[in-house]
């Protein structure tokens, strides 16, 4: 495993970090394909055996169970100081208000059973509240000691660079980390977004950054529960199917010429354009091999040139609008 400094944070966390959307109660009927608390705990302890010690939830994934089965399992597993846990806030009552965000930080630490949390991200940009009042409210919880550090996820660009010019004028922490939506199947934030984040020194932790497994295979198709049942994944993925399948067929050619998988040369293309960490969800202990499998992959300017050459631009799958309830979330 490597690993990295989290922006201007200091704090050091793996470039492999495990997104835990895939765990969780699926009586909750957010997914029907997350795992239970056994399963869940397998999964998290092999990312752990592996070297990662970067974790990412929210509270809104699977009604908070998920924080719920990733803070038992890090419990049973390892020292709270050796790993970096990351929750998020947005998509519940109040989006980012001051009492909303003081009162989901206290519920996003008790079911992770820690009395802080090491980075705190707002999950979308919320129209419908100043952004002195968030900057305001985030800074309060890292002067109590809540949380160590900041990031923020997918929104436009100007409006992050707007959110840390607040921060920077009025002496509030700035963001260190940008969780966008990244990879070769979804490019439109290097327009804005990511030359911002370089420019501040933000490090980018990326989701869905195989695209929702469409970098990782030769078949657009797979024969899973997820693949099956994913209606977020088909609505940012499917009406671009076929521009995208060409890319995906160039990653595959990489694949046989470096005799790895399809995943390990998806990730070393994110490590090739300056990607901290990005976010690796996985239901079985195979996916997160694969991933480690790009820290002996290097991709050449010439192999980069040839996976995005076929790129043609997407329509903003990400970034929202106006605020958007749970059911938004893509």
């Amino acid at each position: 495993m490597e690993y990295t400094k989290l922006g201007n944070s200091g704090i050091e966390v793996s470039r492999l970090c495990l997104g835990c959307m895939s765990f969780g109660d699926t009586a909750s009927q957010m997914h029907a394909w997350t795992l239970n608390p056994e399963e869940s705990e397998k999964i998290i302890k092999h990312a752990l055996d592996l070297g990662i010690n970067f974790f990412d939830t929210a509270n809104c994934y699977s009604a908070g169970t998920s924080e719920e089965y990733l803070g038992r399992a890090i419990k049973n597993n390892v020292p709270r100081d050796k790993v970096v846990l990351a929750s998020k806030v947005y998509f519940n009552d109040g989006n980012l208000s001051k009492g909303a965000i003081n009162r989901e930080i206290d519920g996003t630490l008790r079911r992770l059973g820690t009395d802080y949390l090491d980075l705190y991200i707002i999950h979308r940009f919320d129209y419908g509240t100043p952004i002195e009042e968030t900057m305001e409210a985030l800074h309060g919880l890292v002067k109590a000691g809540k949380v160590r550090a900041l990031g923020a996820s997918a929104m436009y660009g100007y409006q992050f660079h707007n959110m840390q010019i607040c921060a920077r004028d009025n002496g509030f922490t700035p963001f260190v980390s940008m969780q966008n939506h990244y990879n070769p199947l979804y490019r439109e934030d290097e327009r804005e977004l990511i030359p911002v984040c370089k420019q501040m020194n933000v490090a980018l932790t990326p989701y869905s950054p195989l695209a929702s497994g469409r970098c990782a295979r030769p078949n657009w198709e797979a024969d899973t529960l997820r693949s099956k049942t994913d209606k977020v994944a088909r609505g940012k993925y499917d009406s671009t199917e076929e521009a995208d399948k060409a890319i995906a067929a160039r990653i595959a050619d990489l694949a046989e010429k470096y005799e790895t998988s399809m995943t390990a040369v998806t990730f070393a293309w994110h490590f090739a354009k300056g990607v901290a960490s990005p976010i690796v969800g996985a239901t079985k202990a195979k996916y997160l091999d694969d991933a480690a499998g790009a820290f002996d992959v290097k991709l050449t300017p010439e192999d980069v040139a040839y996976i995005d050459e076929p790129y043609t631009p997407h329509a903003v799958m990400g970034a929202l609008r106006q605020n958007g309830a749970m059911g938004t979330l893509r």
